[in-house]
């Protein structure tokens, strides 16, 4: 706010329509009705100061006072706080220096450190130079900071509540604290039947330009108008607000509530499931479910539904499944999307975008993509950007430029180091070509399995794999691997374990390329890294009909072959002068290249795929072979 800017405000016209719109409250009614006030005593304003009576409280400070305070009181000599634990400002014959009274100023210096912040080292400062402005309030103090000053010489205006046990609210200014009161004013009341005026009419205008403005692409300009609106309490702000607010930050950031949106049935489907979604990410291993809060009341139909809706994201059978168009174009996605081509999916969503229609009034996008467990992972904090400025619902407008896919070719992107969801880089693979992925169970699947099972949900902060916990009973020389299932583009079925139990392959293991290789051809790799990212090992095996073609492990500069390994595969041609920090890469290059192969980096760290639980891929110690296992458990101490 620039001084030009303060002199141009009203504080007549604004403090006069304050005073215009107020209406009793419920404490205010209960006054009125027992005879012990009149709507005079409960007046906001007061009759303006002379400038002579703002002279005098001036010299009796030994301060001039910020400008906006100045012409506050030229306006009104003090104001009743309908709200809030401020009751009344004083006049300027009654507001006085603070003095710190309660000695806060010791406590917030001792908290003060070399990285301490310009604003805290202000705030430690404040309690004993800031001018009180209260006279009436509920163990809170409005102070007005002259340490806290801008260019225009405004005092920031600070707020703090004894009894919170909180750190002070902070304005810049005196206008900006009591446009921030008239706006909680108008938020109370915004519920009362018949609390209509010019102000809440033209917001409530704001709130459906913004609306048209949302579904042309425009939707920055809509978060403007509906935050401003938001502020005021304006009943559909918020709901409108927080639909934009979940597609610009993508899938999995915060909780979204959507006001009394989600009482509406025919938001249902959109707003409820990425509640769902939200609140299960909150939710934690080995504590019980917590409440699903709506945050709204609602009639009996609509919390049935989001309970089923719940327990459908809990275990992952939840589907978006809008209608019309966009509705076809959503399920298409969703096939691609569910064995990994989010790439694809992403396309085809963005293609049927103009299509979609909202089925409520005040839906503006097709938010209820972020609940779904497959889809919702597709929709990336840039993806939800792009889709927010594409034009929805038969608006015109200009369609934005596409993000760049996110999937890499190949198979190189594996050697990156640090991969958050690959603990050490250690990750095994499986591909057969030309099959299913629903083939794979009978080809490699533990015996009696279960097939592919959805996922487990991922808390916020949860690796996708917990790799601290035994997976399953199985005997201490078994090896059950629980890999991601999907497809690759060129049509090869994959299974991807990112955290092998054991370390690397030993003694008893067996390849599942041969069985897997029933109907055509299988490969199978297997890479260990240390946790700086040196590779230890590296392990290739190529089957076909049921028939194990040729094999290698590199272990360090050592090979072990079976069986004529092509030239274009052999480690020792691939790594001839290539570095060690280059190995893998190589490595890896070698057999994407061969085979056409590649992995989608996207949907495995998302832990979006379906998984299997493998046969072993250790056979079991044969007479007179040993085989040895340590267990190691945490010792409680006494």
């Amino acid at each position: 706010m620039t001084e030009e800017t303060e002199n141009r405000f009203d504080w007549q016209q604004f403090l006069r329509r304050w005073q215009e719109e107020w209406v009793p409250g419920e404490d205010d009614m209960e006054d009125l009705a027992e005879g012990g006030m009149t709507l005079a005593d409960l007046a906001l304003a007061a009759p303006p100061a002379a400038e002579a009576e703002i002279a005098a409280a001036e010299e009796r400070l030994g301060a001039r006072l910020p400008p906006s305070y100045r012409r506050f009181l030229a306006a009104s000599n003090g104001w009743r706080l309908d709200g809030g634990s401020i009751y009344r400002l004083g006049a300027a014959h009654e507001i006085d220096w603070f003095g710190d009274p309660f000695g806060m100023t010791p406590a917030y210096q001792q908290g003060l450190t070399e990285r301490s912040t310009e604003q805290e080292v202000l705030l430690a400062g404040m309690w004993r130079r800031a001018l009180r402005l209260e006279t009436d309030s509920d163990m809170s103090y409005a102070l007005l900071d002259p340490g806290d000053t801008d260019e225009d010489g405004e005092w920031a205006l600070y707020v703090y509540k004894g009894w919170s046990g909180e750190f002070p609210d902070r304005y810049p200014s005196f206008r900006a604290y009591m446009q921030r009161m008239y706006q909680s004013f108008h938020s109370e009341r915004a519920g009362i039947p018949g609390f209509e005026n010019d102000t809440t009419r033209a917001l409530d205008a704001d709130v459906e330009r913004a609306r048209e403005e949302a579904l042309s692409g425009r939707w920055e300009t809509a978060r403007e108008l509906l935050a401003e609106a938001e502020r005021y309490g304006r009943p559909r702000a918020r709901g409108m607000l927080q639909q934009l607010a979940a597609l610009s930050h993508g899938v999995g950031h915060g909780y979204y509530g959507f006001g009394e949106l989600v009482a509406d049935p025919r938001c249902t489907g959109e707003l409820v499931p990425v509640m769902a979604a939200a609140h299960l990410r909150d939710e934690r291993p080995g504590r019980g479910p917590h409440r699903f809060v709506l945050g709204t009341e609602t009639d009996d139909g609509v919390t049935a539904a989001a309970d089923e809706i719940l327990a459908r994201v809990r275990d992952r059978t939840y589907r978006y499944a809008p209608g019309g168009a966009f509705g076809q174009a959503v399920a298409e996605a969703w096939q691609s999307a569910r064995w990994g081509d989010t790439d694809r999916a992403w396309r085809v969503i963005r293609a049927a975008l103009p299509s979609w229609s909202p089925p409520g009034p005040d839906l503006l996008a097709p938010v209820g993509l972020l609940g779904d467990p497959v889809l919702g992972p597709v929709v990336t904090r840039e993806r939800g950007l792009e889709l927010l400025a594409t034009p929805r619902a038969g608006r015109p407008g200009p369609v934005p430029d596409p993000v760049p896919d996110l999937d890499p070719p190949g198979l190189c992107w594996l050697a990156e180091t640090l991969r958050w969801n690959a603990p050490y880089g250690s990750y095994r693979c499986l591909w057969v070509e030309g099959a299913e992925p629903e083939a794979l169970p009978g080809l490699v699947g533990e015996d009696g399995g279960a097939g592919l099972t959805a996922p487990p949900l991922r808390p916020d902060g949860w690796f996708p794999y917990d790799v601290r916990k035994q997976r399953d009973e199985s005997a201490p020389w078994e090896d059950r691997a629980v890999v991601a299932v999907g497809r690759t583009g060129s049509g090869w079925a994959f299974g991807h374990d990112t955290a092998p139990r054991t370390s690397t392959p030993g003694d008893f293991f067996v390849s599942p390329a041969a069985a897997a290789s029933r109907d055509g051809r299988a490969v199978v790799l297997w890479a260990h890294r240390t946790r700086d990212g040196g590779l230890t090992l590296f392990h290739l095996s190529v089957a076909e009909r049921g028939e194990e073609l040729y094999a290698y492990t590199l272990r360090g500069t050592d090979v072990e072959r079976s069986g004529p390994v092509p030239d274009t595969l052999d480690p020792e041609r691939v790594l001839r002068g290539v570095g060690e920090a280059d190995r893998e890469r190589c490595l890896l290059a070698a057999v994407q290249d061969e085979f056409g192969l590649s992995l989608p980096r996207h949907a495995l760290a998302e832990g979006i795929l379906p998984q299997l639980t493998t046969r072993s891929w250790n056979r079991a110690p044969g007479e007179g072979e040993s085989y040895a296992y340590v267990t190691v458990r945490p010792v409680r101490r006494l």
